[in-house]
């Protein structure tokens, strides 16, 4: 009986000790900057990834070799911006506006982006590798399309399926 009880109180001390361990960890939390005004802001060369910027205002802003994985881009203006050497790997990226945006060696892999607005933006290089585009928007990108990507070492005209 007092081994039986000994042993009861060693596990109780123990669950005491990895819940109050467990609460001095506290988990990454990804930002949310969502519909905040940050034109021409310079995030350049940061780890944004998880972050949220639905419908936020990145116009002229600097991403360039920017950790965007996971990123909530949703309905985000990013006009001519520069997001060269970004990382936007499985963003949504959905009803953003990437006009006249550098893109240039970007990898875009397994983003989602439906309604995405490329007209004028510079791909060359960019990884387009997995990304659902509505037809127009996918035959207006293989029109401009050319490059490869340093990093994935993928052909930008491969990851848009070109003729």
């Amino acid at each position: 009986m007092v081994s039986y009880l000994r042993l009861s109180r060693l596990v109780i001390v123990l669950a005491l000790v990895v819940v109050a361990s467990l609460a001095w960890i506290s988990p990454a939390h990804a930002a949310s900057f969502d519909r905040q005004n940050l034109r021409m802001t310079d995030l350049s060369n940061q780890d944004l990834r998880g972050n949220d910027y639905t419908r936020a205002d990145l116009a002229e802003a600097d991403l360039s070799h920017t950790n965007l994985r996971g990123v909530r881009l949703f309905d985000t203006t990013l006009s001519r911006a520069n997001m060269e050497g970004s990382d936007m790997t499985g963003a949504t990226l959905d009803g953003a506006r990437f006009v006249q945006t550098n893109l240039t060696n970007a990898i875009l892999e397994g983003a989602y982006a439906f309604g995405t607005d490329f007209r004028g933006a510079t791909i060359d290089g960019a990884d387009f590798t997995d990304v659902l585009l509505a037809p127009k928007v996918n035959a207006m990108l293989c029109d401009v399309a050319k490059g490869t990507n340093p990093v994935t070492g993928r052909d930008t005209r491969d990851t848009l399926y070109c003729p």
